[in-house]
């Protein structure tokens, strides 16, 4: 497909300086907002309360003006058009040429389209999480058909019975993939699903849920087309999923308990308990379906169940999984076994417990949150999506966004390496491996889920650079991926402490890394886009964190004490 004209810049600057200095005078403006006025995203969670008054309208829910913007469109920055880079268009090719369709009309793309493997597996489905940067790509280049197509085929599947032997899942899970059958005798079409009956492991997707409400705000925002959240399968869909996360058992956390391999990291890893992927994408599902359920009578409810929990999920995280040098050099002096509500270390972690490498990777500016945490139990562990999301939900707060974004320039190379992005640092080895994994073969360290580096985690990291107000750290970041993905034939992922090598089991032709490149290019040519994957932060969720600023190392004040 046609790609933008070339920018025109002078004879002693670069195009990429050019592209800088044009993102630049977009970042400085406040807040990077398209809407003009006050808009719906903006308003505090206390605002919400029911009796006060009646919901607005979806008057800044979605961008002004449908316009066109995308490949091959004119960007909004001051006049001046990227330069595509010439895989761009290749990457477009193969994205196409993994489209599915039902009854004629694109319902997804396939996970890889790699005809060189043996074994197809199950790379030849729709995921959900898998479609979410496919998603975005086709919205940016304003093709949202096959994104409505998508919402409503995977709403379909959501009302089917569920069941992994006897046991019946809940009402609201979604799917972790589809297939669709082609019966060229009948001429017809026939959706499969799975919703982890047959997945390795046999554990359903808690993200499956959380992803399609996110991606149903991103159309909406996008598109304008209020119509499609408002309906009554939509709204059903939304309370379903969010009856599932909401519902009061006998924890004492409002962290989501999990299962072992129930998120992209689908294998044994330990991130069972309360694992950061998972929260940060249940704050971000929260907040978006804040924005799109009514307040008629079966809506009303949620929606106050929403604004409690949203409350107790943001101080709960940003107090306990937050680490910075500070918050390590505390809990490395903790006493244990302290007994009342007045207790410091409320979790009784072991000092001892905390593992030699994190003295060294924490630098004296930076931080992020930890992997999981729960009693007498803290994973200090990296692990991207977690921390990128959470900057994009506005779960971390300013201070705490550009913290962790420190952190990625200080660590460049153990997070990003040779090739982006590390889903999770460091990677478990040895007698650690043996028990945490079960000796798994394919998350050995450095590989996989287990310190591999994977390129669709670009997008994410992308839009937190915007959001941030860091774009060149998403600049070099892609660089790095132009430099490989197309010559690699566009592999799910790379291996090895720099993540130079092609993984040994990494699929070629793996749909998410090439959407998740188109999507990187297009937010930096169009940062505008970033509205439809982000919410600013709210201005009543003040954290009540006593402790050094993230940031830096100087000594702490007496009353921070």
């Amino acid at each position: 497909m046609d790609g933008p004209v070339n920018s025109k810049v002078g004879p002693t600057t670069s195009a990429a300086d050019a592209d800088d200095l044009a993102l630049a005078k977009l970042l400085d403006k406040p807040k990077l907002k398209i809407e003009r006025k006050r808009s719906f995203d903006e308003r505090s969670f206390s605002e919400l309360t029911i009796n006060v008054r009646q919901l607005e309208s979806y008057d800044s829910l979605y961008s002004p003006g449908y316009r066109s913007s995308g490949i091959g469109t004119p960007s909004s920055l001051g006049g001046e058009v990227f330069d595509p880079h010439p895989m761009v268009g290749e990457a477009w090719e193969a994205l196409r040429r993994s489209m599915v369709y039902f009854n004629q009309q694109p319902v997804g793309t396939i996970a890889a389209y790699d005809h060189a493997s043996e074994e197809v597996l199950n790379y030849d489905q729709v995921f959900v999480r898998d479609f979410v940067p496919s998603a975005l790509a086709f919205l940016m280049n304003n093709e949202p058909e096959i994104v409505k197509n998508f919402l409503l085929k995977t709403l379909h599947l959501q009302g089917w019975e569920k069941r992994v032997d006897r046991f019946k899942l809940g009402e609201g899970a979604m799917p972790a993939s589809f297939k669709v059958l082609h019966n060229p005798t009948r001429k017809t079409d026939t959706l499969i699903a799975d919703f982890g009956e047959s997945a390795i492991g046999r554990v359903a997707p808690v993200d499956s849920g959380f992803w399609w409400i996110i991606l149903l705000r991103a159309y909406t925002k996008h598109t304008g087309d209020i119509s499609l959240a408002e309906t009554d399968d939509c709204q059903r869909g939304m309370r379903l999923i969010l009856a599932l996360c909401l519902s009061e058992g006998f924890d004492t956390f409002p962290t989501l308990l999990c299962a072992d391999g129930c998120s992209m990291i689908d294998r044994r890893m330990g991130i069972y308990g309360y694992p950061i992927e998972i929260q940060a994408l249940f704050f971000m599902s929260l907040r978006c379906a804040l924005l799109m359920l009514k307040h008629d009578a079966e809506g009303k409810e949620f929606v106050e169940r929403i604004v409690k929990r949203l409350h107790a999920l943001s101080y709960h995280m940003r107090s306990y999984f937050w680490l910075d040098f500070q918050q390590l050099n505390d809990i490395y002096r903790y006493k244990t076994e302290e007994y009342s509500h007045t207790a410091v270390n409320k979790f009784n972690v072991i000092p001892d417990s905390i593992p030699d490498w994190v003295f060294d990777f924490m630098p004296c500016r930076g931080g992020y949150f930890i992997g999981n945490v729960s009693p007498a139990r803290m994973d200090f562990r990296w692990f991207a999506l977690g921390n990128l999301m959470a900057i994009l939900s506005s779960l971390a707060t300013p201070e705490q966004s550009t913290a962790i974004m420190d952190l990625m320039e200080e660590r460049w190379e153990e997070l990003i390496g040779e090739v982006p992005l590390k889903i999770t640092y460091p990677a478990i080895e040895s007698h650690e491996w043996r028990i945490v994994t079960g000796c798994d073969p394919k998350n050995t360290r450095w590989s996989y889920h287990n310190g591999g580096s994977w390129p669709v985690l670009l997008w994410l990291l992308t839009a937190a650079c915007i959001k941030t107000g860091r774009p060149q750290i998403a600049r070099r970041a892609i660089e790095l991926a132009e430099s490989r993905l197309q010559k690699d034939s566009w592999p799910e992922y790379y291996d090895g402490t720099l993540g130079r090598y092609v993984g040994k089991q990494a699929r070629k032709f793996q749909t998410w890394s090439i959407a998740g490149y188109l999507v990187s290019k297009m937010l930096l040519e169009d940062p505008s886009h970033l509205g439809m994957i982000s919410l600013e932060e709210d201005k009543a969720m003040k954290p009540l964190i006593k402790r050094s600023a993230s940031w830096t190392c100087a000594k702490p004040n007496k009353e921070d004490m």
